[in-house]
């Protein structure tokens, strides 16, 4: 399987044999499961202090002959705090428990069962990784992803020269729509909107597309918010797959070499 490599300008300067790992099958089921096992959840819960910050202490006695003795008046045994006094006769407010005012909650969330405790086997992890690299390189895939892309398009993956990653934003603008074309560069921007509806009153006010990634390799710095940018080292599932497999990647010439290294053997 061959592949060219592109200049900034979007010509082809040479080609080079594509590593095995972007001919292989792309196992849909398996990359949904790997994606569902690394969803995190924010922890949350309320403050260990609540409902404890006064100084309601203990329940009231209810037996004769001591201080503070609510003896034959009635009262249920409530922890309560003294909001006033007049002589031995008290205004008490119930406190701390979960049926009083400002008390403890009864049963709160409990952040330490919000951590994520999924693991998934290495091979699993490895095949998987392998098969979202496979679905950048397949137009089909790529086509499936993106509903506006009309037809299937060729020459994938995209490997560009190691200079692209020197470029400033304006440059980098300007040379990646000369490689993708007018079509594919308006999916490569990452936009913000204001979502419409109710929703942006709950805390759901923008929303955005992921946009293009370009994969740099090692030594290699790319700094830009146009686009989302990974080193091939730190490359995960969740950069390549995230919503679907077939997302629009660009690679440099390092970062490809950098790939072979790490997943060029067919260890399964």
């Amino acid at each position: 399987m061959k592949g060219n490599i592109l200049d900034i300008e979007g010509k082809k300067i040479k080609q080079i044999e594509l590593p095995k790992f972007f001919g292989e099958e792309v196992k849909l089921d398996l990359i949904r499961k790997i994606l569902e096992i690394k969803k995190t959840k924010q922890p949350y819960g309320p403050s260990p202090v609540a409902g404890n910050q006064h100084s309601a202490s203990g329940k009231l006695k209810h037996h004769r002959h001591v201080w503070k003795s609510q003896y034959g008046r009635g009262m249920s045994r409530v922890p309560r705090k003294q909001m006033s006094r007049r002589g031995s006769n008290f205004n008490w407010v119930g406190a701390t428990v979960p049926n009083t005012r400002g008390g403890r909650r009864a049963h709160p969330p409990k952040v330490f069962s919000m951590f994520d405790e999924g693991k998934i086997n290495k091979k699993e992890l490895r095949i998987g990784i392998i098969s979202a690299l496979s679905a950048t390189a397949s137009g089909k895939w790529i086509e499936k992803r993106y509903f506006s892309i009309k037809e299937e398009p060729k020459n994938f993956p995209i490997i560009t020269e190691s200079k692209i990653s020197t470029l400033k934003t304006k440059e980098l603008l300007s040379s990646i729509k000369k490689i993708l074309g007018e079509n594919l560069f308006e999916i490569a921007i990452k936009k913000k909107e204001v979502r419409s509806g109710k929703s942006k009153m709950r805390g759901r006010r923008f929303k955005s597309n992921l946009g293009l990634l370009i994969v740099v390799g090692e030594g290699e710095k790319l700094k830009t918010t146009a686009f989302d940018v990974v080193s091939a080292k730190r490359l995960g599932i969740k950069d390549l797959a995230d919503g679907n497999p077939g997302r629009l990647t660009i690679y440099t010439e390092k970062a490809i070499e950098n790939l072979t290294k790490k997943y060029g053997e067919n260890k399964k």
